[in-house]
């Protein structure tokens, strides 16, 4: 039944090209190796102009995890979808438990109030849709795989660095909104080009670290 929702949900976001082009997770056509060469192509032609660019690689918290049923089922309605499809999926969350087994000992079960289970036919979609407005009003260059999220712009001047800064502003309000949060202590910043200022950025109140490389997408 899974399987025949997810075919009749693409079909209509396809049809109404609701999925930004940002998103390469989960979406026919796109994979890791698009999202790769769509964002380092306009990053790396920048620094080949001899411009200065910081890519800042930005870490969900339990990003799955925390999706708000309420805030999807509000997206779902927002993007069109009709009244018995959304109320399927609302039926699908709801009444969600889980326990832990260890050693033979289990637990008791326990309410699942929020979150898209992983490993369903049905999760990687539904969170898309939550994270689809993610880029809503950003300036600099966003690309997203499901919950990897990169953004990048030319930091040669002020205007560049407060532009980009503007752009984290609006992601931590967004993040705050939807019920999500950044795990800042793993979110990082690579500076590149050889006149880079090497300047800091700050995501809500914490400030990015550096990273002098940075492994993306595996």
């Amino acid at each position: 039944m899974e399987q025949v929702l997810k075919e009749s949900i693409l079909k209509h976001l396809h049809e109404r090209k609701v999925i930004r082009n940002s998103q390469h997770g989960f979406t026919k056509g796109r994979s890791c190796l698009t999202n790769l060469i769509a964002f380092y192509d306009e990053i790396t032609g920048s620094v080949d102009e001899g411009k200065a660019v910081d890519v800042l690689f930005l870490d969900f918290s339990k990003a799955f995890d925390t999706v708000s049923h309420s805030i999807l089922v509000s997206k779902l309605k927002k993007y069109g979808l009709d009244e018995c499809t959304v109320r399927w999926v609302e039926s699908w969350l709801d009444c969600r438990a889980q326990r832990v087994v260890i050693n033979g000992s289990m637990s008791r079960r326990q309410p699942v109030p929020s979150g898209v289970p992983q490993g369903s036919v049905l999760g990687p979609l539904l969170f898309n849709i939550v994270i689809n407005d993610l880029e809503d009003g950003v300036d600099c260059t966003l690309s997203k795989f499901a919950d990897d999220t990169k953004l990048g712009g030319v930091v040669d001047t002020v205007a560049g660095r407060v532009r980009i800064q503007r752009d984290l502003d609006k992601l931590e309000d967004w993040a705050k909104i939807n019920l999500m949060r950044f795990n800042k202590d793993k979110c990082r910043v690579l500076h590149l080009g050889r006149k880079n200022p090497m300047h800091c950025h700050r995501l809500g109140t914490k400030w990015v670290g550096s990273s002098s490389a940075e492994k993306d997408l595996g």
